[in-house]
């Protein structure tokens, strides 16, 4: 294996190690809604699950969380195939890093939704075991994300006037959503990618042109 290879494959199993570690601790430890503060009232750990996209949004119900991690699981073999292209092709260590780190994030949420809920009973109210003798919460690929990083780093109420200040909760929050290790990876991965598209776009576009040219 190839220098930039072993590399990809340490970057992902470092993020994945991080992810899972965290996720499973969390929800062997926690119950929903539980948290706990690291730095003050901007930095907490706080026990949420997501129980389909971004954010918490969810699509046509079991149905939907069916097609998202098929989708997942599609993007991910896509993503982890674009990498050994672009490792064959020997373009920068960084690009290599950027999409692993990317395939990692992935790859560690469709491992909740994949197993978590055939491994794990429901975090309401109780601590999750692990492998409970009724069996777990949900089938295979309807499992739910578990997410943890809180950063409400602003606090405030919209004004008045505002639009959003005349609402019963009128509260401001920044940052509001909870987050875990693999939406970072993803995050990151995707932030360098813009910060140097020029140069990571112009390395891909020479790997495709040459793929057409073979």
């Amino acid at each position: 294996m190839s220098k930039k290879g072993r590399i990809a494959l340490l970057t992902v199993f470092i993020i994945l190690l991080i992810d899972q570690v965290l996720k499973i601790w969390i929800k062997t430890n926690m119950v929903i809604g539980q948290e706990y503060k690291i730095l003050g009232n901007w930095f907490i750990i706080h026990f949420t699950e997501n129980p389909g996209m971004a954010f918490g949004m969810e699509f046509w119900g079991e149905h939907g969380k069916l097609v998202l991690s098929l989708f997942r699981i599609v993007a991910i073999s896509a993503i982890g195939w674009f990498i050994a292209r672009l490792i064959k092709d020997n373009v920068s260590t960084t690009l290599v890093i950027c999409m692993s780190m990317i395939f990692a994030g992935a790859m560690g949420n469709i491992i909740d939704s994949a197993i978590y809920g055939l491994v794990f009973n429901e975090s309401f109210f109780q601590v999750a075991q692990f492998m409970p003798e009724g069996g777990g919460y949900a089938s295979f690929l309807h499992g739910k994300v578990v997410d943890m990083l809180y950063f409400p780093i602003i606090r405030g109420q919209y004004p008045d006037w505002s639009f959003l200040g005349s609402k019963a909760n009128s509260a401001f929050i920044f940052f509001r959503p909870v987050f875990n290790i693999a939406d970072s990876a993803i995050t990151m991965g995707v932030i360098w990618l813009i910060l140097f598209q020029k140069q990571f776009f112009n390395e891909i576009d020479k790997v495709f042109k040459k793929k057409v040219l073979d």
